[in-house]
């Protein structure tokens, strides 16, 4: 958490509390604390055949292992993480404790994966040159083709997809939900994977062959930088989901400013038999 997001949690905790008791303002905290959890970030190493989870603090662990070359890697909305198998020519989808499936097979070799705001998961099929699209029952068709080796694909938040172009390497196309293209970032180190933060910028990973090991952070503005090195051939990225306030804890929220209400009339002795009182 940030300074000016740490500030504006502290202004909300005091205006809560102003009637609450201590018990009722500990689980306002709590909650609150639970709604500002960060991302971590999981990325598929081609050579090891493995998917390596990172928290913001740089802190690595296995999240899974004997796969034939993970390259796109992209969650769902409902956290499950699709892993583009590239060796297999299969698709498959993890639960976030892990339990593997297959979503999809019979590609030739799946690279990039990336989903719209429909709940579509595109797929960059490298050798055939194809995008190939899918429902969220397995329904698929073909949403592009005739490219030039595409690799990682990532929509921003505006729906516009960006395609990174392996062969000429080098370059990230963006193209607009109109259909649109160019030329977004240049002379960018064999760029495959794409994925983009809740902020905006967009994370490259640095690999296929050239066995570069990093990854690379090109803000909304086009200002590159090294994000994380000393990684095994990475060629996936993707970044896990922020969970959104579940409806228990939506209903604790309610529950709180439910007592708060009461505990506020209790002392002005709005209540049967009460007289009004002065507020403490």
């Amino acid at each position: 958490m940030n300074l000016a997001e740490h500030c504006r949690v502290k202004t909300n905790i005091r205006a809560v509390c102003h009637s609450l008791d201590a018990a009722v303002c500990a689980g306002v905290v709590l909650l609150m604390a639970a709604s500002t959890s960060a991302q971590n970030l999981f990325v598929g190493s081609c050579d090891g055949g493995y998917i390596t989870g990172i928290t913001p603090g740089g802190v690595k662990s296995t999240f899974a292992s004997g796969l034939g070359g993970p390259e796109g890697l992209a969650f769902d909305s409902a956290g499950d993480l699709f892993e583009a198998d590239y060796s297999s020519g299969n698709i498959y989808e993890f639960t976030p404790g892990g339990a593997k499936s297959t979503f999809a097979s019979g590609l030739d070799n799946p690279a990039g994966l990336a989903f719209n705001s429909a709940g579509n998961l595109f797929v960059a099929d490298q050798v055939s040159g194809n995008i190939y699209e899918f429902t969220p029952g397995g329904v698929q068709s073909t949403f592009a083709s005739g490219l030039d080796n595409p690799w990682g694909l990532a929509f921003n938040s505006a729906g516009n997809l960006f395609v990174a172009n392996c062969e000429p390497y080098g370059s990230i196309t963006e193209i607009t939900t109109g259909g649109v293209q160019s030329t977004f970032a240049s002379a960018v180190n064999s760029p495959n994977e794409l994925a983009f933060n809740n902020a905006g910028d967009l994370f490259v990973a640095n690999g296929i062959g050239w066995s570069l090991g990093y990854v690379t952070e090109i803000t909304t503005g086009g200002v590159q930088s090294t994000f994380a090195s000393g990684l095994d051939n990475p060629v996936g990225l993707a970044f896990q989901p922020v969970p959104e306030p579940s409806a228990v804890a939506l209903l604790a929220v309610g529950g709180l400013a439910l007592l708060a209400l009461l505990v506020r009339c209790r002392r002005k002795g709005i209540q049967t038999g009460g007289s009004a009182g002065a507020d403490v």
